[in-house]
C-alpha cells in the first residue's frame, strides 16, 4: 500500500498535531511502544504505568483513524485496505477504553476483554509496511493461495476419502485414532505431516496378528508416500511456483525485448550489406 498524502485542499486544515497522525514512521513508533508494554503486559509485568501506555496507544489509534477520515474523506479512507483493517481494530479495541474510564460498566464481561487483548496484537501486522518488499510479497502470496487452490482442494479431497476408508477398517481397533470421521481426518492429517507417522501404525499393529500387523503397516507406508512425500511435496511446488511466477513473466518479458533488439539489429545490419 502507498502511503497517502494529504490533499493540497484540506492542508490548511491540519495543524502540526494533525499531521503527526499522517505520519506513517510516528504510528509505527506507536505500534512498537504498544507492542512493547503488550509484551511486558504478558510476562505478568502489569502496572499503571504499563496499563497507562496502552490506553493512551488505544487513544492515538483512534484518533488517527479520525484524522485521516477528516482529510482524506470516508471514501478514499474506507478504499485502503490497511485503512480498513485498522478501522475494524480501533473500533473493536474502544469497548476497552469503557472499562477503564467506568469500571463499574457491568455489560463487559471478561471475555470480552480477552477477545480485545487478542485483537490488540493483530495491530502489530502494519508494522510489515516498514518492508519495502511486503506488498510485492503480499501480492504474490494471494495469487499462490488462488493458483494453487485447485490443487490444494483435490489433495484434502483424496485425504478426505482415503479418512473415511481408514475410518471403516480400523475404527473398532484403534478409537482413539479412526473411531469416528473426525478423529480419522485428524490423523490422516498427522500422518500427511510425516513426522512421527511410524507411532500409529506401531500401535496398531501390536493389537493385531504378527501377518496383519505387516499388512498394516505396509498399508501406512504407502498412504505416508503418497500423501505426505509425494502430496505434500505436490501442493508445495505449486504454490513456490506460483509465487515466484511475477519474476519469471518479468524475466521472460526482458528476453522478449533483448530479443527485438536485436531482431532490429540484424535487420539493420542486412539493410546495410544490400547497401
Amino acid at each position: 500500500m502507498s502511503r497517502i498524502e494529504p490533499s493540497p485542499t484540506y492542508m490548511p486544515l491540519v495543524n502540526a498535531y494533525a499531521r503527526c497522525f499522517l505520519s506513517e514512521r510516528v504510528m509505527l513508533g506507536v505500534i512498537v511502544i504498544n507492542l512493547i508494554a503488550v509484551f511486558l503486559e504478558e510476562c505478568g509485568f502489569v502496572n499503571v504505568v504499563v496499563s497507562a501506555i496502552n490506553v493512551t496507544c488505544t487513544v492515538l489509534f483512534a484518533i488517527e483513524m479520525a484524522v485521516k477520515i477528516y482529510c482524506y474523506g470516508w471514501k478514499e479512507y474506507w478504499s485502503k485496505n490497511w485503512n480498513r483493517f485498522d478501522a475494524v481494530l480501533v473500533i473493536a479495541s474502544l469497548p476497552s477504553l469503557v472499562v477503564v474510564f467506568f469500571p463499574e460498566a457491568s455489560f463487559l464481561d471478561i471475555s470480552i476483554i480477552l477477545i480485545l487483548r487478542i485483537v490488540r496484537v493483530f495491530r502489530f501486522f502494519r508494522l510489515f509496511k516498514m518492508f519495502p518488499t511486503f506488498e510485492a510479497i503480499s501480492h504474490n502470496f494471494w495469487k499462490a493461495m488462488k493458483d494453487s487452490t485447485p490443487v490444494f482442494l483435490c489433495f484434502v479431497l483424496i485425504v478426505l476419502v482415503w479418512s473415511m476408508v481408514t475410518c471403516f477398517f480400523f475404527k473398532g481397533v484403534a478409537p482413539e485414532y479412526f473411531g469416528s470421521p473426525l478423529e480419522s481426518i485428524y490423523t490422516a492429517f498427522r500422518l500427511c505431516t510425516i513426522e512421527g507417522w511410524y507411532e500409529i501404525p506401531d500401535d496398531i499393529s501390536q493389537l493385531v496378528s504378527p501377518f496383519m500387523g505387516h499388512i498394516v503397516r505396509l498399508y501406512f507406508v504407502i498412504i505416508v508416500i503418497l500423501g505426505g512425500v509425494i502430496g505434500i511435496s505436490l501442493v508445495n511446488s505449486v504454490f513456490v511456483d506460483a509465487m515466484v511466477s511475477d519474476n519469471n513473466d518479468s524475466l521472460e518479458a526482458k528476453v522478449s525485448s533483448l530479443q527485438e533488439q536485436l531482431d532490429r539489429i540484424e535487420q539493420m545490419l542486412k539493410e546495410k550489406d544490400k547497401q
